[in-house]
């Protein structure tokens, strides 16, 4: 039930969606014969689709997202296990092609690789699976893990868990095999905006890892306009529904504040 409300608020949350509300609000004031409302309503329309698609909205909007994400990775610390959250692999497009489809959170898994190569964790559990998921299909897991045998990571370095569906259940199901494999020093690795939701889901879990957000997506404001871009609009969508989240998380009881 928790998932379908999840994705229905994501849905509502998107300014796209806004926009697309309001134009058909302006319809029905034409047929209605309120003309006037009905070309303030369009005009309202565009003004949101035009702001929120800004590369200065974006960066702003995605820079007070990642401002709240700890990072406290010990460079010094050799971890038992680095955890990595899901979100980084297109499931169509690799069911399409049989290879690990790789989305702009790549970064996650890469980070990942190289604590492993360099010896700083011993081992990595790589968390989620797939919403919607057809018989017979891997969970995006299970591809991350064969993405890690690839490039070289021993089978047996590698934990896999590949029936969550949202970063609550990434830190339930997590808990439990830290707790089975006995891994004490724990990493956290995941996008710079959903590092705060995240790390407080894992506490509420009971478990206390490090932190080491990547992926970060807002700039240093230099150079950007208010020219609308597709990109910019995604940005800032992700940054509306990521903050909107941590509101709803902690208000069901699923994450700590951190």
């Amino acid at each position: 039930m928790f998932l379908f409300f999840s994705k229905t608020l994501d849905l509502l949350l998107a300014p796209l969606t806004w926009v697309i509300l309001l134009l058909c609000a302006s319809i029905l004031l034409l047929l209605w014969r309120r003309a006037r409302l009905a070309g303030l309503v369009v005009a309202l329309a565009l003004a949101v689709l035009a702001l929120f698609s800004s590369d200065a909205v974006a960066d702003r909007l995605a820079r007070y997202a990642e401002a709240g994400a700890p990072r406290t990775f010990r460079p010094d610390v050799t971890y038992d296990a680095v955890i990595v959250l899901g979100g980084m692999v297109d499931p169509g497009a690799s069911r399409a092609s049989g290879e690990a489809e790789l989305t702009d959170a790549v970064e996650r898994v890469l980070r990942a690789f190289e604590l492993l190569r360099s010896g700083q964790a011993r081992n990595v559990l790589l968390t989620g699976g797939f919403i919607g998921a057809r018989p017979g299909d891997r969970s995006e897991a299970e591809w991350l893990a064969a993405k890690l045998e690839e490039w070289g990571i021993a089978r047996e370095r590698v934990a896999i868990e590949g029936k969550s569906l949202n970063t609550r259940e990434n830190a339930v199901e997590s808990s439990r095999i830290v707790a089975q494999r006995g891994w004490r020093t724990l990493l956290l690795v995941t996008s710079a905006m959903h590092m705060p939701r995240a790390l407080g889901c894992f506490r509420q879990a009971g478990l206390h890892p490090d932190a080491l957000p990547v992926d970060f997506r807002g700039s240093d404001g230099r150079g950007t306009g208010w020219q609308p871009r597709a990109a910019s609009l995604a940005r800032s969508t992700d940054a509306v529904r990521e903050l909107a989240g941590r509101v709803v998380y902690r208000v069901v009881g699923y994450s700590q504040k951190v």
